[in-house]
């Protein structure tokens, strides 16, 4: 039995009258997105993060990464942040880094990567900062994050029931076009 096989009839529900009805009548959208997040293959779900960050109908990409930012362990941010880092300007990092105390990781040669133990000492706002600066710099950022969060779906539904249906909603296309 296929992935979408287990989870058509469930995604059924995010296919008519788009997400924002799937997210009045699905009350139960956290245990959908969890059913999907564990039959779907890893690609699915990170489009369908992506479609979530990149709606209207969601807040902006920053503020949605700080949310999972303050909700994640160390390592999460690490590889959060990371994924940011890679995609934004020499002085933004400067200004970033500088601002959390870590200028001193600016003296190597290419683009620092943080430790846990750095990226706590980002504050969220720092992180929502950067984050709306990568993807106005660099708008393929939102897919390589939406791809990094779809190996922590437990730590996604923290974007409550907006974002989980528009994603649902995503996945449910993609299954309909397959």
């Amino acid at each position: 039995m296929s992935w979408t096989d287990k989870v058509s009839s469930l995604l059924r529900q995010y296919t008519s009258g788009g997400a924002a009805a799937a997210a009045q009548t699905a009350p139960d959208v956290h245990a959908h997105f969890d059913e999907v997040a564990q039959a779907a293959p890893q690609s699915a779900i990170a489009e369908g993060l992506t479609a979530a960050f990149n709606s209207d109908k969601t807040p902006a990409f920053g503020q949605m990464l700080s949310t999972l930012f303050n909700n994640s362990n160390g390592d999460q941010k690490a590889g959060m942040v990371n994924q940011l880092l890679s995609s934004v300007s020499p002085g933004m990092l400067t200004q970033v880094l500088s601002g959390a105390g870590l200028a001193g990781m600016l003296g190597g040669m290419g683009k620092p990567q943080l430790t846990p133990e750095q990226a706590q000492q980002l504050s969220p706002e720092a992180v929502q900062q950067l984050a709306t600066h990568a993807q106005t710099a660099n708008p393929s950022v939102v897919e390589s994050v939406s791809n990094f969060y779809a190996q922590h779906t437990t730590l996604v539904k923290t974007l409550g029931g907006a974002a989980l249906s528009i994603a649902l909603a995503k996945v449910a296309e993609r299954q309909r076009q397959a």
